[in-house]
């Protein structure tokens, strides 16, 4: 006996709607379960400080450079692309800040030059991908060597391979960006540091464009069909363009965010990172296929690596273990974006 047409399409519309949730949602209640996690685990077998104001300041300030950087590689890998370049692009940025600063030049002028240096880079990468019509793995792999080159070439005018800055050459606000010291309360909230709301900030921005604009409607449309998106008008060689560009100026920011955190720039410093901007995309549920991904997904990711790590230093777990953990957890992301691809075919 058939169900009559209106209880199957109630079922049909749950079912909808309890996929979207979890799509939507499931990187949250992820973080929400590891947050649990750790903090039971360190009652019974650390010292009880995981739930402390002062940890959740530390990881709130480590996500926050992840966080930037992964809502640029979110916008790319959205389109189907990908940027191994990202790193060495954003270490790239902070040495040419802590260069300009120490030439004296006007604090202005060095966070515009690092921005700017980002945005070029993208800008490279999107050309050479939009003109050539080369896979983005392919050039951003050269690209990554071609960033980390450039960079080792302006340290070297230092006459070292880590470019330091006088502290009385940073400002004030670019020391306390990044600041872990003990928080002051500010009626019943404690004092965020300025680079966490900021990095809120570029969320809500993000957010906004790819969900009320035209351009973050030709982002999906790439990236779920690049032929069909052509066909319907829209200009995918300009798309991209912009799309890396933007990325790269995320990655710029995530360069003051680094040379912030540790008031010096080595430019080695950037070989491996864009592994963990693309891990904190892949495990808050954005696709490598493309047109898939959330702003609130890819921050979910990011807080979830830096909970892990700070997690495991509180039970004394050696690094060599977070890397298994997390290399588990991005399989398991990717595994489940694969099943979730071969239902909807």
């Amino acid at each position: 006996m058939s169900l009559p047409t209106e209880d199957v399409s109630k079922k049909v519309d749950a079912t909808s709607l309890w996929r979207l949730w979890m799509g939507r949602f499931a990187p949250m209640l992820a973080l929400a379960v590891v947050v649990l996690g750790f903090t039971l685990s360190d009652l019974r077998w650390g010292q009880g400080h995981f739930f402390e104001i002062r940890n959740a300041r530390v990881i709130l300030v480590e996500t926050a450079p992840v966080a930037v950087a992964a809502l640029g590689m979110t916008l790319i890998i959205m389109t189907g692309g990908i940027d191994l370049s990202a790193g060495t692009a954003s270490i790239l940025c902070a040495t040419v800040l802590a260069i300009t600063l120490n030439a004296e030049r006007p604090v202005v002028v060095a966070v515009f030059a690092a921005v700017g240096t980002g945005a070029l880079c993208g800008v490279f990468n999107g050309l050479i991908i939009g003109i050539l019509r080369l896979p983005p793995f392919i050039v951003t792999l050269g690209s990554m060597t071609i960033f980390l080159g450039i960079a080792r070439h302006l340290a070297s005018i230092s006459n070292t391979s880590t470019v330091f800055v006088e502290r009385t050459r940073i400002p004030d606000w670019l020391l306390k960006f990044t600041s872990t010291e003990p928080p002051q309360w500010v009626g019943w909230l404690p004092n965020i540091p300025s680079g966490v709301w900021f990095a809120i900030a570029i969320s809500v921005v993000m957010a906004v464009t790819l969900s009320l604009t035209v351009f973050g409607r030709h982002v999906l449309a790439v990236g779920s069909n690049e032929a069909t998106a052509r066909l319907c008008g829209v200009n995918v060689f300009t798309t991209k363009l912009l799309v890396y560009a933007l990325a790269g100026v995320l990655f710029g920011i995530a360069g003051l965010y680094s040379f912030s955190l540790l008031k010096m720039a080595n430019p080695t410093e950037g070989i491996g990172k864009e592994l963990k901007f693309i891990a904190a995309v892949v495990i808050g549920g954005g696709s490598l296929s493309g047109g898939r991904g959330s702003v609130l997904g890819t921050l979910s990711g990011a807080a979830i690596m830096c909970v892990i790590s700070s997690g495991c230093a509180q039970l004394g777990v050696v690094n060599a273990t977070q890397d298994i953990m997390i290399g588990l957890i991005i399989i398991g992301a990717v595994s489940i974006d694969q099943l979730r691809n071969r239902k909807q075919d």
